[in-house]
């Protein structure tokens, strides 16, 4: 039995304990009730395109002919025509959009128009308070999470991935930003206080993060949603406009997201042209990226176009923020306890190869396993590539009443989002095999039985690759499980380091030591410790190096990206202190017949002042002083 006093400290405890949760509990409830109006979410709605509904069938790819025929075709072999883009869905080939609603590219003047719309309405913007731009993000995340189904339609009608891949990888993410930019961005955009120095002790110095103006993104293909609404997050609540170029590859549903968050600007009372959207070919993408309007870039995209894109900017010395993808390595250890925890390690190796059918810039490009677990992971994903299965997620879950025979099904990858690069996957997985690799299943496109005009690609088991191979070098963005071997720590570094990219990277194990080793060894720009990507659904900043590209978005980096970071330094006490020339050093410099020595004297008390503020000892600062005394 215990001590009285022990009972009755426990129950003074509870007593405390009870009186402290019931304050919360108040303060919360009166913090409810006081919380601004105008920072509760606004509820709006958007016309949704008939194609997200239920049930829509739409017309075949094999409905079509004539010029709209010889568009699609020209496509998918990359070539786009300047008058017109006809958007389908990649995993069943059926078309998008009203067959009298034409999607045209836009022109240099196009470009220029909206350019200036969004200057015309950045003014007002830049004015608002962190209060106001958080309440579009408030309209804009409540709209996010209730039209989930809508939006997800969406991304898997224009790029052929599945639900899945879409939840994950467009709806988390981007609520995930949203709620970030809610709760932190104010504090990641406030004044900012730095130190003084002795000799300027009477100062106070701040960094300031202002508006830019009006900024741009060209954003790739393969995440059309996320792509698509990041970088306007970011813009909108750093008091920016913005002009958004996505992806002639997903331009029917970049239509419907531009209405989603133009949507959230007017309901909150503010002007829809803050956010702009210009679907443009190369031949016209210049006249946005040598803007002289436009203030910041990020660029989402690869290598090539990369350098054309930074080569435009510079004519109007804009500066760039580029993200170029990857070939991301995932070294796995064979300690004891990673070796217990292959199976569960081999599913997060899975999602990050396959997700979006590999199309991911962090995706998971090389797995590096050491001789304790290279064998055992070949065992146990070998069966389990082979059985994932192919398909459209909004066809192949549902019943088809055209084909009595066929059950529904959700498929495990997507499609591709052309068949423009089949070509060179199958010359490198080919050629590699060439070299000694063993393919174990897949390396080859997939003619889909139900959808002839799906782009497929069958998922791929590449084993025993080497860096020399070049599908070891080169980034494959599809549903390919490349597998490298791996003889210590040190050797499974300098491989994960052998290639001109340094984007994303994972480290499985559990010994710190060698962990450790592997973060601080492998060069990247982000790496996730016993996951995959986990980096980016916490807002940390995101970006590579090397090959990689260069500069950050996303977090505190990403905000402060598209801000112009001005320094401030301003007097303590203005009314009482503040700088003073002695006359000594006052233009012109004094000159008198009596005292031929001024300029000794100048530099004497320029020596002090230097000494008084930077010399290491008392002695030295004092010996300055006097320099200082002696010539005034």
């Amino acid at each position: 039995q215990l001590p009285s006093i022990v009972t009755d400290s426990i129950g003074a405890g509870y007593q405390c304990l009870s009186l402290i949760l019931v304050a919360l509990l108040s303060l919360t409830a009166i913090s409810l009730y006081f919380h601004p109006r105008k920072e509760h979410a606004v509820t709006f709605n958007v016309p949704l395109p008939p194609e997200v509904r239920p049930n829509w069938v739409g017309r075949s790819w094999d409905d079509i002919s004539g010029q709209e025929k010889q568009i699609l075709d020209g496509q998918t072999r990359g070539i786009w025509s300047d008058k017109r883009i006809m958007s389908y869905c990649p995993a069943d080939g059926r078309i998008l959009g009203n067959a009298n609603a034409r999607i045209q590219p836009e022109t240099p003047d196009g470009v220029d128009r909206a350019v200036q719309a969004a200057k015309d309405a950045q003014p007002y913007w830049a004015r608002t308070t962190f209060t106001e731009r958080r309440k579009v993000l408030k309209a804009l995340l409540k709209y996010v999470l209730d039209h989930q189904e809508e939006i997800v339609t969406a991304c898997c009608l224009d790029s052929g991935k599945t639900r899945v891949d879409a939840s994950l990888g467009e709806i988390l993410v981007t609520a995930e930003k949203l709620k970030w930019t809610i709760d932190h961005g104010e504090k990641a955009l406030a004044a900012e206080s730095r130190p003084t120095n002795f000799l300027m002790m009477y100062k106070k110095n701040m960094v300031r993060y202002e508006p830019l103006g009006v900024v741009a993104a060209c954003v790739s293909w393969n995440y059309p949603f996320h792509n698509f609404i990041s970088p306007v997050i970011s813009a909108l609540f750093a008091g920016n406009a913005i002009v958004v170029k996505p992806s002639e590859q997903t331009a029917w549903s970049s239509a419907f997201f531009l209405d989603i968050i133009r949507g959230a600007l007017l309901s909150c009372g503010h002007s829809c042209n803050l956010v702009q959207s210009v679907i443009c070919l190369p031949n016209s993408a210049d006249s946005l990226t040598s803007h002289p309007e436009i203030s910041q870039i990020t660029f989402i995209g690869s290598r090539p176009v990369a350098h054309k894109v930074c080569e435009s900017a510079a004519k109007a010395l804009t500066p760039v923020t580029v993200e170029l993808g990857g070939k991301d390595p995932a070294v796995i250890l064979d300690d004891p306890a990673t070796v217990k925890h292959l199976p569960s390690i081999s599913s997060i190796l899975m999602r990050g190869v396959f997700q979006s059918a590999g199309q991911n810039c962090i995706g998971v490009e090389r797995v590096i396993a050491l001789p304790g677990v290279y064998d055992n992971l070949v065992k146990i994903i070998t069966p389990r590539i082979k059985t994932l299965q192919l398909g459209s997620i909004l066809l192949d879950s549902k019943p088809n009443p055209t084909d009595p025979g066929h059950k529904p099904a959700i498929p495990d990858v997507g499609a591709l989002i052309s068949p423009s690069s089949f070509d060179r996957l199958e010359f490198l997985i080919e050629s590699a095999v060439r070299q000694g690799a063993r393919l174990i299943c897949g390396g080859r496109r997939y003619k889909h039985p139900r959808y002839p005009h799906g782009h497929y690609f069958c998922p791929t088991l590449l084993v025993d690759v080497t860096p020399s191979m070049e599908i070891a070098q080169t980034e494959v963005f599809a549903p390919v499980f490349v597998l490298m071997r791996a003889y210590s720590v040190a050797d499974a570094i300098s491989l994960a380091n052998s290639t001109q990219y340094a984007l994303g990277a994972s480290v499985f194990g559990h010994r710190q030591h060698e962990v450790q080793a592997c973060v601080a060894g492998i060069k990247a720009g982000m790496v996730a410790v016993n996951d995959f990507g986990t980096y980016y659904a916490v807002q940390l900043p995101f970006g590579g190096v090397k090959g990689s590209g260069y500069g950050r978005f996303a977090g505190e980096e990403g905000l402060r990206a598209v801000s112009n970071i001005k320094a401030v330094c301003a007097d303590r006490f203005p009314r009482f202190v503040g700088t003073k020339i002695p006359p000594t050093l006052d233009y012109p410099i004094q000159k008198s017949d009596k005292d031929t020595k001024n300029g000794e004297r100048a530099w004497e008390i320029c020596k002090g002042v230097v000494e008084t503020g930077y010399q290491l000892s008392l002695t030295g600062r004092a010996s300055g002083i006097w320099k200082i005394l002696k010539n005034a």
